[in-house]
This record gives C-alpha cells, structure tokens and sequence, in this order.
C-alpha cells in the first residue's frame, strides 16, 4: 500500500484537501487499490479558511515520516492563519524529509510557499498563486525559484500549481506518479472527467 501523507495547515482550504481525498480514495476502491491518505496536523482541531471545523487523523509528532510515500499539501489563506503552521519549523521539516529522499510532493496554489520557504525550490522550476492581482509569484521567487508562469508545474518529484481551480490537476498527476498513466485515466473516467 502506498500511503500519502496529507499534511494539513491550520486554515488551509477544504476544497484543495478534499481533491486527494477523494482522488486517491477513488483510486483505493475503483483502480488499482494502492493508495491510502491519511490527514496529518500540528493540533487536534484544525479550522479550515472558512471556518468549519477538522479533526486530523494523526498529529504530527505521532507519526513516522518514513512509513509514507507522498507528501500533498493544500494551500490557504493568510488571513485564516496558514503560513503560521505552514512555515512552522515542525511542517518545514517534514518537507525537506520527503525532498531528500525525493518522494512525490504534491502542493496546491501558496502551499508551494510552504516549499519555497523551507529551501527545497531555490533553483527549482515552480508556480504559485498567479493572479495579476497577487504578490505570491514575487514571494515564491525571494526564496530562489524559478518562476514558471503555467497551471501546474512539475520538477522532478515536486508538483506545484497556480490557484484552486488546478487541484483536481495536482491530485490526478499525484496519483499517475504514484501508480501509472493506465490507471489515472481509468480513475479520470469512473469520476467524468472525460
């Protein structure tokens, strides 16, 4: 069994956290069966950006890093809190653990800030939360990476995308990293999304 953590920051969006859920769950009872999520927070009760409330599976400081395969994170909202949790020393190194033995990496719009602020994209291709209107694509480009303006971008293991609307994206080429190219479509197909 593949087992993906999913590491959840106090005041991260639902909708970004729910697509690996339901994706990869999907993909556990409809394709090849292999994939097993289990939701991973630094508190008991965590509120997501618009306030309702969730209970992690397990804290942070109860698991192993070694028992997982993957890593995705969603990405929230600087008013609801995240970057309080998401650049914490405790999710820092979670994901400069899951770098170095280059397991897949999976983030949604500013979770790749997450990323960029633990050092592990300086010199990497990445994209963050892009609209016009935004400062993300500086902030992500202080910490050294490489801006590539597109939905989703890909570098080596590491999966980073450009707002909400790419999370079903982020969470199909997750699960085709983690399984085959054969298997995602079938998935793709059961869920119609062709």
């Amino acid at each position: 069994m593949t087992k993906i953590l999913l590491l959840l920051a106090n005041g991260f969006e639902a909708v970004e956290a729910s697509v690996f859920t339901d994706v990869l769950g999907w993909n556990k009872w409809e394709g090849d069966g292999t994939t097993e999520v289990v939701s991973v927070g630094l508190h008991e009760q965590l509120q997501c950006t618009w306030n309702f409330n969730v209970s992690p599976e397990k804290l942070l400081h109860d698991i192993a890093l070694e028992d997982f395969d993957a890593l995705a994170i969603p990405g929230g909202f600087e008013e609801a809190g995240f970057y309080e949790d998401a650049f914490s020393e405790e999710f820092q190194q979670v994901i400069r653990h899951f770098d170095e033995h280059k397991k897949p990496i999976a983030t949604i719009c500013v979770a790749s800030l997450s990323l960029g602020h633990s050092g592990i994209l300086h010199n990497r291709k990445a994209t963050t939360y892009n609209h016009p209107t935004s400062k993300r694509l500086d902030q992500l480009q202080s910490y050294g990476a490489e801006i590539v303006n597109e939905r989703l971008v890909q570098t080596e293991h590491i999966i980073t995308s450009s707002n909400p609307g790419t999370a079903f994206e982020v969470a199909f080429r997750l699960l085709e990293m983690l399984t085959s190219i054969e298997n995602t479509e079938k998935v793709k197909d059961l869920m119609g999304f062709h």
